[in-house]
């Protein structure tokens, strides 16, 4: 649910380059809606907006939301003060690129990397598999800041669909990918609390029916 509220901007920003540009009035205020300034104006609206109410609820924001706001507020703002198009084109590999660098980086620098932070209250495994895990995450944001800048500079039509719909194609795949991974020591785990708790009680005394005197 969380991953998904992160895709409610994009999915206006989406929704808006998609219309053909049209002119709103408000009284004397004219607003042209539709096209890629217009679609970039949505998108900070719509950021602050998603990530200010999760302020609002949560009192804070993590780390994450923080980057991915500061990120679009950045991005979009020299887009539409440039008029440059190709700026905002550029978001999604430099985020990706920057996430797979915290990835890495937290392998060395941290007590405990990053993918080890976001799933070790669900399942315990080898340090080496940690870190298996970690850069294959690093290695699916490289991918996916590689293919966000291919394909924006490359199919100008498909890069907004791409941005939306293909990142979450990919990222869904890889975490269909890491389940199947976990999914023996998840199972591993569940054998062992069963065990422990069907082992009885210190101090317990286990009678067996049969040996009752009748």
């Amino acid at each position: 649910m969380k991953q998904l509220i992160d895709y409610i901007p994009l999915i206006a920003f989406l929704v808006v380059y998609k219309m053909e540009e049209r002119v709103i009035s408000l009284g004397s205020f004219d607003y042209t809606l539709g096209g890629i300034f217009s679609a970039t104006e949505i998108l900070v609206t719509a950021s602050i907006i998603v990530y200010g109410s999760i302020f609002l609820v949560n009192g804070k924001l993590s780390r994450s939301h923080l980057f991915l706001l500061s990120a679009v507020v950045l991005f979009c703002s020299f887009t539409l003060i440039f008029r440059e198009e190709a700026i905002l084109k550029w978001k999604a590999p430099v985020v990706n690129w920057i996430l797979a660098c915290v990835f890495i980086g937290s392998q060395y620098f941290n007590r405990q990397n990053m993918t080890q932070i976001m799933l070790g209250h669900v399942v315990e495994l080898p340090a080496g598999k940690w870190k298996t895990l970690n850069f294959a995450w690093a290695g699916v944001f490289f991918f996916l800041g590689c293919t966000n800048l291919f394909v924006a500079f490359t199919f100008h039509d498909y890069w907004v669909d791409f941005k939306v719909f293909g990142s979450m194609a990919i990222l869904l795949l890889f975490s269909i990918a890491q389940m199947a991974y976990l999914w023996p020591y998840i199972e591993e785990q569940e054998k062992q609390k069963q065990q422990l708790e069907d082992q009885p009680e210190p101090g317990s005394v286990s009678v067996d029916s049969k040996e009752l005197p009748e």
